[in-house]
């Protein structure tokens, strides 16, 4: 039998059998490693176990560790559940079932409403598929071919009519279910080993709301019961620290459908909460050369076709219409959805020279963007929200040392709040405008910007702006769950638009370089996201009441009001609790509320001019002098 040679990951070559499969090599390595085996790699593509390998290819064995073995349990644990479907539901219609984060989903017509005892059905129904090991069979397919085989599924009938001429069309089958499908897949059934169902939702049809409306199982898959019940764990744990819940129970702030959804009314708590987040980052930014604009919150169309808003995010905007006065047609006008132009109109409206650049502007402005209903979800994706913006105006040779502050102050922020963070960079996608030259500059200034600041990043191709590449910060919270969140952009776009110059040293006239930078991103969403990563209890210096004075008896209250004045002339937030109730029930409620420090106050302590202090995690640290106290929570200021 003749030979082929293929190249493994270490750089060995190995000689197999010819017509030999991925599965073949796994084996020709050692037993362990093909019992591991779950898929390959083909010159890099990930492929099934029964895939030929031809001479020459470079051939890496996938186990349950690699980080694409996941998606690929969950794209298998897909089927698996439609497979049980078919069993249970003969006449079910099938539209798509990919793996996402955390699980998969399949979207399903079954003539009537998934019920809870459906799902412990079709859950009864895999753990038998998965006990069977049946394998996943890969079949190609001509077009009349596919067409016979889903003859009865509609929605799989229109996938493949979109299908290009040229399109490879393959399916894969596990016992009487059978899914157009690209794969791969793994071996067999029994390696979905531990998986739940979580929940029924409705999903239009292709995400068109003029489409039928199917029902979407969502569910999760894992390697092990183990990482399984860890995941549930989190999930547990992240329904305690949901930030609407907490929003209601701390009272900060609520959404109401009177108002609007996704427009967000801030209570006297969380307004406080918000206005220490900005006047901290304000003082930081004045420190580091940035200065502050107000700019309006609507403008005339002409600003967003100049800007290229209008042709390229238009959906995404609310448009409205102003009378003018007698005799003259309405203008068009929307509502901001971005802060730039109004920082490009504030920069043209003077003569501009070198010396003038790097301009840092910054501001806290409210946009609102039109986003839909199926994605609102409270302060984390938000109708109208308030960023942290800054432009800043700069040259070329400016671009990198200016990305670098940048970082600097991401630094600065993540370290406060204790989160650990990534960055990635999103190059030109599809729809952009621009010379590529510009893209080639701006996206190699991002990448040596991070490399000299030592921050490694990935490269996240075709997701930049429209008008430039970027850089997103991800951070990580106190649960393990990864958020996007600041982001660095260069914008080459509108300057030229608006038809911005800076006069050189020659005195000539060039075009800069502008930079978007949000740290914070969305304040509704760094807020929400803080929520969440603290379960509620702000850092002392940012919680809206920092303290609380209990008085034992009654006849200690005009005292606590008296300790209150002084520690607001001081700067501390507290409040008293003044209630008929046991000492107790308002320590209760102070720890409820997420409060820092509650202060005792009695006969004792009234003499001694003191407060016996209570920290929320450390229970009792004794008696303190009030300025004593109230020096210890300035301390804890960043």
């Amino acid at each position: 039998m003749s030979e082929i040679s293929i190249t493994l990951p270490d750089g060995s070559v190995k000689s197999v059998p010819a017509g030999a499969t991925v599965a073949d090599v796994a084996a020709a390595i050692g037993p362990r490693l093909a019992a591991a085996a779950i898929a390959g790699r083909v010159d890099g593509r990930l492929v099934d176990l029964t895939t030929p390998v031809a001479d020459g290819v470079q051939v890496a064995i996938v186990t349950e560790r690699d980080p694409e073995a996941l998606e690929l349990l969950r794209h298998s644990a897909a089927h698996v559940m439609a497979e049980a479907v078919l069993e249970l539901f003969p006449d079910a219609h099938f539209g798509i079932g990919p793996a996402i984060e955390d699980g998969f989903y399949y979207d399903l017509e079954i003539g009537r409403t998934f019920t809870p005892e459906d799902l412990e059905a079709i859950e009864s129904k895999m753990r038998e598929i998965v006990s069977a090991e049946q394998p996943f069979g890969r079949c190609v397919l001509t077009r009349a071919e596919a067409e016979k085989v889903f003859a009865d599924q509609p929605y799989k009938l229109e996938l493949i009519s979109e299908l290009p001429d040229d399109a490879e069309i393959s399916t894969y089958a596990s016992g009487p279910f059978t899914d157009l499908c690209r794969g791969p897949h793994l071996p067999h059934s029994g390696w979905v080993k531990a998986f739940k169902l979580m929940k029924v939702a409705g999903a239009y049809w292709r995400g068109d709301s003029e489409r039928p409306m199917l029902q979407r199982i969502y569910g999760t898959a894992w390697f092990s019961e183990k990482d399984l019940d860890a995941y549930l764990t989190r999930l547990e744990e992240a329904e305690k620290r949901d930030h609407r819940k907490l929003g209601k129970e701390l009272d900060l702030f609520h959404f109401d459908e009177l108002a609007g959804s996704g427009l967000v009314l801030y209570h006297p708590k969380g307004a406080r909460v918000f206005h220490e987040l900005v006047e901290w980052l304000s003082a930081d930014l004045y420190e580091r050369g940035y200065v502050e604009i107000r700019t309006p919150h609507i403008y005339k169309a002409a600003v967003w076709k100049t800007s290229g808003h209008w042709d390229y995010y238009r959906d995404n905007m609310f448009p409205l219409q102003i009378d003018e006065g007698e005799g003259k047609e309405p203008t068009d006008y929307a509502v901001k959805p971005m802060n730039c132009p109004g920082a490009l109109l504030v920069y043209r409206d003077s003569v501009r020279s070198y010396r003038d650049l790097p301009m840092r502007l910054f501001e806290f402005g409210t946009v609102y963007r039109n986003e839909k209903s199926g994605v609102v979800h409270g302060l984390m994706r938000a109708r109208g929200f308030t960023q942290d913006d800054a432009h800043i105006f700069c040259t070329g040779d400016q671009i990198i040392p200016e990305v670098k502050a940048m970082l600097d102050i991401v630094k600065y922020i993540m370290d406060t709040f204790g989160f650990e963070y990534s960055a990635e960079v999103s190059t030109r996608p599809e729809k952009s405008v621009g010379r590529d030259e510009d893209w080639e500059l701006a996206t190699r200034a991002l990448m040596t910007a991070l490399d000299e600041w030592g921050l490694p990043y990935q490269i996240n191709e075709g997701d930049g702006a429209f008008y430039g590449p970027k850089i997103d910060i991800k951070v990580k919270d106190a649960i393990g769950r990864i958020w996007q969140l600041s982001t660095i952009q260069v914008d080459f776009n509108n300057p030229e638009r608006f038809g911005i110059t800076y006069r050189t040293a020659e005195n000539t006239e060039e075009q800069p370089f502008m930079l978007h930078r949000a740290i914070f991103g969305s304040m509704e969403r760094f807020l929400g996201i803080l929520i969440e990563h603290t379960a509620g209890a702000f850092p002392t210096w940012l919680a809206p009441v920092q303290a609380v004075i209990i008085p034992i008896a009654d006849r200690h209250l005009e005292h606590c009001d008296a300790v209150r004045r002084r520690l607001s002339k001081a700067g501390v937030r507290a409040e008293v609790y003044a209630e008929n109730e046991p000492m107790r029930v308002k320590i209760a409620k102070a720890q409820q509320q997420k409060v820092p420090y509650m202060l005792v106050v009695g006969d004792k302590e009234i003499e001694a001019d003191t407060v016996g202090v209570r920290e929320r995690t450390a229970g009792d640290i004794g008696a303190m002098g009030v300025d004593e106290f109230a020096a210890r929570v300035a301390s804890e200021k960043p």
